[in-house]
Parts: C-alpha cells; sequence; structure tokens
C-alpha cells in the first residue's frame, strides 16, 4: 500500500500545478510490455499511476496514468519497472 506524504503548509493530496513555462510531463505506458506486477504504482509518491482492469489483457490489468499534473518527473516509476513498460519525458 502506498504512503501518502504530506508536506507542512500543504493539505493531503493537494497538487502542484507546474510553473509557468514548465510543461507537464509525458508518461508513456508500453502496454504490451506491461504484466500488471504493480512496482510503479507502489513506488509513485504522488499517486499518479493506478491500476485498471483489462480484460482482453492475459495479466487482467495494465497500468494508466491517472494524475499526470501530480508528477515530478522522479522517475521512480521508470526505474523500477522490471520490463521497461514506463516511460518520463
Amino acid at each position: 500500500m502506498a504512503e501518502t506524504r504530506v508536506q507542512e503548509g500543504k493539505a493531503a493530496g493537494a497538487v502542484e500545478q507546474p510553473s509557468p513555462g514548465k510543461s507537464l510531463p509525458r508518461i508513456e505506458v508500453i502496454a504490451d510490455f506491461c504484466k500488471g506486477c504493480e512496482i510503479c504504482v507502489v513506488m509513485c509518491p504522488r499517486n499518479v499511476l493506478e491500476m485498471r482492469a483489462d480484460p482482453s489483457r492475459w495479466v487482467g490489468s495494465v497500468v494508466a496514468v491517472v494524475r499526470p499534473e501530480a508528477c515530478t518527473r522522479c522517475m521512480l516509476c521508470e526505474v523500477h519497472c522490471p520490463d521497461f513498460a514506463i516511460k518520463v519525458f
């Protein structure tokens, strides 16, 4: 289970908006590589990712980007994915 971290002076679950001139990260999921292990979901400190049911896949689920605006480009998801199924740009 992912832990929620609260920074002083900020409400739990608050999402920082990108500064002017900074673009949102682009997070690419290669669904054919994803085996549904959930490592990326657990590693993400900002709850950007979650597993979504996909009955057409043999594993039954695939990772989905649900809060791209919360991504800090820490790349923990990409670094820990054993199948290279996620990339952060």
